[in-house]
């Protein structure tokens, strides 16, 4: 089954101590979609400016990604700068140019409408609803978000997760949307709040998934060398929705196995800058390495 993916596709110039690159692929709906395409037909809806590079058009189609939902209009695509520390968790934003994505209002192509699974990238809460808008009961429905919404657009986000099956956040969201301090009990009321899926990611140390199933930790694999983590959350949901949507029966019975393979889509994302290692991996690889997880973690 084919994944409708909503989001951000940016430019990204991104800062390390050791280089310094400008206006790559960047954006929560590409890292998304590029991870997700590795199991599943994907859908793409976004907007880009006409400065928005041919090639990146090109790297897209070459995954196989639809991009029948991506507008293209006059004036500059959204443009991201960030600079890392030494230590990757540490990031700081040096530009944030929205360019033609401030005026964005995502359209879905007719025969998109009825997908069956589908991610809210990270994007406001009024067009992730504005999407479910158009959608014809999609079978599941997954929203992405972060703390500028929880900053300044939290009633229409609360609605928001009424209308989900899933909501991924990371922890420090995940307290300051429940005001607790334990992952475990903020989990248990973000249920009361609407989504049956909460997964709580936690960078390095990996996720905490609670759903009808119970509990799931899913440790981060173990990277020797992290040379860019922009974007690592994205391709984490994106590969596991593709995995999601590509398997067969209940999606509560593969979720941890999902959230494996996402685990493993973003430990590849975080060797490179941008895309540039997720657009060259193969299936036989990430196999490969959720094989060696899977052992990390056999007791």
């Amino acid at each position: 089954m084919s994944v409708l993916i909503v989001g951000s596709t940016a430019l990204d110039s991104i800062k390390t101590p050791g280089a310094d690159k400008p206006r790559l692929l960047g954006g929560s709906a590409s890292h998304a979609a590029v991870a997700a395409s590795f199991f599943a037909p994907v859908r793409l809806v976004g907007v880009v400016g006409e400065d928005f590079p041919r090639r990146y058009l090109a790297l897209y189609r070459r995954r196989g990604i639809d991009l029948a939902g991506l507008q293209i209009v006059p004036g500059k695509t959204f443009h991201w700068a960030g600079e890392y520390e030494v230590n990757m968790n540490n990031r700081r934003t040096l530009k944030t140019e929205l360019g033609v994505f401030e005026s964005f209002t995502p359209v879905l192509p007719p025969a998109w409408r009825d997908t069956p699974f589908v991610l809210l990238a990270n994007i406001a809460p009024g067009l992730q609803h504005h999407v479910l808008d158009q959608m014809r009961r999609p079978a599941f429905v997954v929203a992405d978000t972060m703390d500028l919404w929880l900053n300044i657009a939290l009633p229409e986000l609360l609605k928001l997760l009424r209308r989900v099956d899933g909501f991924v956040l990371n922890e420090s969201e995940a307290r300051q949307l429940t005001g607790e301090d334990n992952l475990i009990r903020a989990a248990q009321k973000i249920h009361r709040l609407g989504p049956k899926t909460v997964i709580v990611k936690k960078g390095e140390h990996g996720a905490i998934l609670s759903a009808l199933g119970g509990l799931f930790i899913s440790p981060a694999y173990p990277l020797s060398r992290v040379v860019d983590p922009t974007g690592a959350g994205d391709s984490f949901v994106g590969a596991m929705m593709g995995y999601l949507s590509a398997a067969k029966g209940p999606v509560q019975a593969h979720l941890r196995r999902a959230m494996i393979y996402g685990t493993v889509v973003a430990s590849y994302c975080c060797e490179g800058f941008g895309l540039q290692t997720t657009t060259r991996l193969t299936r036989a690889a990430i196999e490969k390495r959720a094989r060696a997880l899977e052992k990390l973690t056999a007791f």
